[in-house]
């Protein structure tokens, strides 16, 4: 449904943002802003038949923000950009304020003052819910940033995405490739996982019914035991496995949504939108 479209997507080299950018390319014209050079470089160069166009560049410099927009007019924008390695960003507590804080308000700022911006969403996380991380505090900031924008302005909260970059599973497979063992911070750590379609899917229908001031989030059925997953991936490849504990800011379990929010949550097909 979404066509026809000036889209901006910042983030857009990686995972989800570059699917996004092959999805909406067909019938959208679409502009990147990443400081991944080489991701914009590559996925241009893979889109070059479409009206798909990228600049090497970060939203926490306002200025490159405000160039971009006054540039190409975005109707659509998707925030996919942030910082997200939730044990990173507890020993750099400042990096995650200004990308996940300030960049997000840089990109909300300049929308808020152009007419031609439609749709606003944001791409957030589990995390966020009961947050005991650096990480997940400055994503529940930008969430409530988000929110208070009223019409247009919509979060999608994500739980874990297999197969995207520094997911679980990527993490797995490079361990397994250099035959090391496969690591696990607990055998009771839980989380939901979701995979990249999935991810896909929800943005798209936060983006196209979306009126503003709600959160998407993925019914992504049971959580699943880390441990055991792991298990199954062993009795295939044979291999071993290490307990490392904890790591900062880390938890065994994680939520999709808060007890208040679970009251005013709405059930529509797959997903659960909870209203402000």
């Amino acid at each position: 449904m979404i066509k026809n479209k000036r889209i901006l997507i910042a983030g857009g080299a990686g995972s989800i943002g570059s699917e996004l950018v092959r999805q909406l390319a067909f019938k959208n014209k679409i502009y990147i802003l990443d400081f991944n050079e080489t991701g914009i470089f590559d996925l241009t160069d893979d889109l070059k038949s479409f009206k798909v166009w990228g600049r090497v560049g970060d939203i926490r410099d306002y200025k490159t923000v405000k160039d971009v927009f006054e540039d190409f007019k975005p109707q659509i924008i998707f925030n996919c950009a942030a910082y997200k390695h939730v044990p990173l960003m507890e020993y750099t507590p400042m990096e995650a304020i200004q990308t996940n804080v300030v960049g997000h308000y840089n990109l909300i700022h300049v929308a808020k003052t152009l007419e031609c911006v439609e749709k606003f969403v944001f791409i957030s996380t589990d995390k966020v819910v009961n947050s005991k991380s650096i990480m997940g505090a400055t994503k529940r900031l930008a969430e409530i940033i988000t929110l208070n924008q009223g019409k247009g302005f919509i979060v999608v909260r994500f739980g874990n995405v297999m197969n995207s970059r520094g997911s679980l599973l990527t993490i797995w497979q490079r361990q397994k490739d250099a035959g090391k063992k496969l690591t696990i911070t607990d055998e009771r750590m839980e989380r939901y996982m979701m995979s990249i379609p999935q991810a896909i899917k929800l943005v798209l229908e936060a983006a196209d019914s979306g009126q503003g001031g709600e959160i998407f989030v993925m019914d992504m059925g049971k959580k699943i035991n880390i441990n055991e997953l792991a298990e199954q991936i062993l009795k295939i490849t044979d291999g071993k496995k290490e307990i490392t504990g904890l790591r900062p800011g880390e938890t065994l379990t994680e939520e999709i949504m808060c007890e208040e929010e679970k009251k005013r949550a709405k059930k529509k097909g797959q997903f659960y939108i909870i209203k402000k």
